[in-house]
């Protein structure tokens, strides 16, 4: 849902489409992701949606992002830095390429802006 003028979605009623996540990624669980774009710059860019992962243990490596909880739960690890936990109402801020194991403990679903490099 692409939208080229302002508009406003209720977060936890929008229709999030699967992804496919990495089997290398996952450490424990069966988690599953989806997510859905609201709004894209023209050269790529810039990236803001909506993404939701189900309890489970995944590695990742970060793009330049800015993202608030608006339900579940979830710990997560920078490689080398800080360890923190996330739940509805936090803002967390990821460095492109930290190396992150993200470990939800209950469906976490966010909003997102992503700086792509």
């Amino acid at each position: 849902m692409t939208e080229s003028s302002s508009f406003a979605v209720h977060v936890p009623e929008v229709a999030l489409h699967p992804e496919p996540l990495d089997p290398a990624s996952v450490v424990q669980g069966t988690p599953e992701v989806s997510s859905a774009v609201l709004w894209e710059s023209a050269d790529g860019d810039q990236i803001r949606g909506i993404w939701q992962m189900t309890p489970g243990v995944v590695t990742d490596t970060e793009a330049d992002e800015l993202f608030i909880v608006v339900s579940g739960e979830a710990t997560i690890e920078v490689e080398g830095g800080p360890t923190f936990s996330v739940r509805p109402g936090d803002a967390c801020v990821l460095r492109a390429g930290d190396r992150t194991t993200w470990t939800v403990h209950k469906t976490l679903r966010k909003v997102f802006h992503v700086s792509m490099p």
